[in-house]
């Protein structure tokens, strides 16, 4: 029976968003994105020393880090308030059914909606590699940028339910949605520049500082997929190559947001249990 409510409230919801476009919409937002970050950094980036692979999968990264935690935000951000408002809740408690139930399948269709045009991408950019004559190691790379972006959209996902969750309007929902943003895609790193600025730190307390924002541990897993030595993050990158590695350096960049994106649906989970499901 649980199963059963699980995969109808699942299929409620993902008919819902194949209704609102939403899939179409985060697919070719997602392509339109990755063509003009590779369009404009491919242009001037062989200047910086980065050539063939290095240069596509560089530029990708800036493409991740800012366009995937705003589509995953807006996407996620208005689930619970825009149940609670517009009476979904009330129907919901009036069925032979748990708030549980309709929370798992509902984070399935959420997840299948946002993770299939990134499926997609990857599946068009192995088709091009041959016919571009990328080298041979564009599977292992798209593969292990694949895994990076998907747990950043897992974290993301998890934020923005908790947003969705704590709040009781749509409006407030949007606005805090866009700060996080705001603050992964660019807050963060102007206050570890300004803190850089004027303190001199460790290696390793700019890596901890900088991988607590999942938007950046996200590009230093990208990175470590097309520069095993990291020498593009200077000091910081020598000490990530011979004191983690490239390989736990992927692991912290895959690890950290999926923890984040768990830990932040549990505290949605367990709010969701214990509000009142009626504005």
């Amino acid at each position: 029976m649980v199963a059963r409510n699980v995969f109808a409230f699942a299929r409620l919801e993902l008919a819902d968003a194949l209704r609102s476009k939403w899939v179409a919409f985060t697919g070719a937002l997602y392509g339109a994105v990755f063509v003009a970050f590779l369009w404009l950094g491919l242009r001037e980036s062989s200047v910086l020393g980065f050539t063939g692979l290095s240069r596509v999968f560089l530029n990708v990264s800036n493409a991740v880090v800012l366009a995937l935690p705003l589509i995953v935000l807006v996407a996620s951000s208005q689930v619970v308030v825009r149940a609670r408002t517009t009476g979904l809740f009330e129907l919901l408690l009036s069925q032979p059914c748990k708030r549980s139930e309709w929370f798992v399948g509902m984070l399935a269709s959420r997840t299948v909606v946002l993770l299939a045009p990134l499926v997609l991408v990857v599946a068009a950019t192995f088709a091009a590699g041959p016919m571009l004559g990328v080298d041979e190691a564009l599977p292992a790379v798209a593969a292990r940028c694949f895994a990076v972006a998907a747990a950043l959209v897992w974290a993301f996902l998890g934020l923005g339910v908790l947003i969705s969750t704590v709040v009781r309007t749509a409006e407030r929902a949007i606005v805090y949605a866009l700060l996080t943003w705001a603050i992964a895609s660019a807050l963060h790193d102007f206050a570890l520049v300004g803190l850089l600025l004027h303190t001199s730190l460790p290696p390793r307390v700019v890596f901890l500082l900088a991988v607590l924002n999942p938007s950046e541990a996200a590009r230093v897993g990208i990175f470590t997929s097309v520069d095993p030595e990291l020498s593009v993050l200077g000091p910081v990158g020598f000490w990530l190559a011979n004191t983690l590695g490239p390989a736990k350096a992927l692991a912290v960049a895959i690890g950290w947001p999926l923890l984040l994106g768990t830990g932040s649906l549990l505290i949605a989970g367990r709010s969701l249990r214990r509000s009142d499901l009626v504005a």
